[in-house]
């Protein structure tokens, strides 16, 4: 693709970067931009400099969020006995909008995936298992995605948190198997914490 600017070559380059998306569509969108005023641009880039300033991670659970404290953790009307185990904050997004979950979460940043070179020390389980060590936990939800990495992940926890006297449960099947949480429909994810069942080894 020869692109007769080189300044509109890198915003190519910077948009492409993004996931999903291609250098077609980076152009498309690069020219887009181009064709707004200077002020939309001024306003378009400000908005991502003050994510990066003032967007921080719930020191709690992970999640994101414009304070020290998200405001899930915060909301006193929420069961803190029940803690929802979930890979990245997309899958709060999803559990959220099916407004069938009333407890708050833990936020691991990614899953077990030994071919990603990600493994039990790369994630955020230690906190989770401090929550657990008080002994306030009452029950906590394994919702992560149905794939093998899931599945790992699953496991790992479980042996490391079923000592304690919390309850451990996961989603029923109603996630297909193979799929990632964060794409599920809100019925299919509703119905599947609603119905949720006691976590099974599967050796």
């Amino acid at each position: 693709m020869n692109i007769p600017s080189k300044h509109l070559e890198n915003v190519v380059e910077q948009l492409a970067s993004l996931p999903g998306i291609g250098k077609r569509t980076a152009l498309r969108l690069a020219l887009h931009l181009f064709n707004r005023s200077k002020d939309e641009i001024e306003t378009f880039a400000h908005a991502f400099l003050e994510m990066k300033e003032y967007v921080k991670k719930c020191s709690s659970c992970g999640n994101i969020s414009d304070t020290d404290i998200c405001t899930i953790c915060s909301n006193e009307k929420r069961d803190h006995t029940t803690i929802c185990v979930v890979e990245d904050i997309r899958d709060i997004l999803a559990i959220e909008a099916t407004e069938s979950y009333k407890g708050i979460y833990h936020v691991l940043g990614a899953i077990i995936s030994p071919m990603d070179g990600i493994g039990p020390n790369d994630l955020n389980i230690d906190s989770l298992i401090k929550k657990v060590e008080t002994g306030q936990v009452h029950e906590i939800i394994f919702a992560l995605s149905a794939t093998m990495e899931g599945d790992t992940t699953n496991f790992y926890l479980y042996k490391k948190l079923s000592p304690f006297s919390a309850q451990i449960t996961s989603l029923s099947r109603g996630v297909s198997i193979g799929s990632e949480l964060q794409y599920a429909d809100e019925i299919t994810l509703s119905r599947s914490i609603i119905n949720r069942q006691p976590f099974k080894v599967q050796i």
